[in-house]
């Protein structure tokens, strides 16, 4: 512990504070001897970068727990090869995305629609693409749980496309034809999409009032 304190920059009271709040795991243990690792490391300068951006360690320990509920990056990635390429972040690197918005509530919320997955100290977003999206969003001015909603209302609808898409090929070529026509599929998908915003935008110009 008195390693692991110095190797952090914090007292050795501050570790044993943090280990009774559950923020970082219990050691390994031989004997008498506690072996702490570079996953408690990385954990303790986590919090320490946290607090510096104003969390309190309240907010923290339910960030921390959060994570622990969170889904094993395998079960997040490992499912079906994808195009999408994820992106490994610290919580620290998180905050700098989203800053006061990575709340415990949004945490969970990403976690549950699937955007985020856990893999030992880090966090993997599954899509870099929409890390970025989401990230210039909130930039925007838009809340992030706003986001996080509107997304799950968006998987709803891809859902419902990817099987109008994979029941044609499935119709009309074969399984092996899904990944060459998948740009034909996308192509639709966005121009449709570009389409309706311009429907939507004539008709808001030319209501009453």
């Amino acid at each position: 512990m008195e390693e692991l304190a110095r190797a952090a920059g914090i007292t050795v009271r501050t570790v044993r504070f943090y280990r009774e709040r559950g923020l970082i795991k219990p050691p390994r243990r031989e004997g008498r001897i506690a072996w702490y690792d570079e996953t408690h490391l990385d954990r303790l300068r986590t919090i320490a970068s946290l607090l510096d951006r104003g969390h309190t360690l309240n907010g923290i320990s339910e960030l921390s727990e959060a994570f622990d509920r969170g889904r094993d990056v395998g079960e997040l990635l490992g499912v079906q090869p994808t195009e999408e390429v994820p992106v490994r972040l610290s919580a620290a690197e998180l905050a700098d995305y989203f800053a006061d918005d990575v709340t415990p509530e949004n945490l969970q919320a990403a976690l549950d629609l699937g955007y985020l997955g856990i893999d030992g100290e880090q966090i993997v977003h599954v899509s870099r693409r929409l890390l970025d999206i989401s990230a210039a969003l909130v930039r925007e001015g838009i809340p992030l749980a706003d986001v996080l909603a509107a997304a799950r209302r968006v998987r709803d609808h891809a859902d419902a496309l990817a099987a109008l898409f994979t029941d044609l090929v499935a119709t009309h070529a074969s399984d092996k034809d899904v990944d060459r026509l998948r740009p034909l599929a996308k192509g639709v998908v966005e121009a449709e999409l570009s389409l309706a915003i311009d429907r939507r935008l004539e008709a808001s110009d030319g209501s009453p009032g």
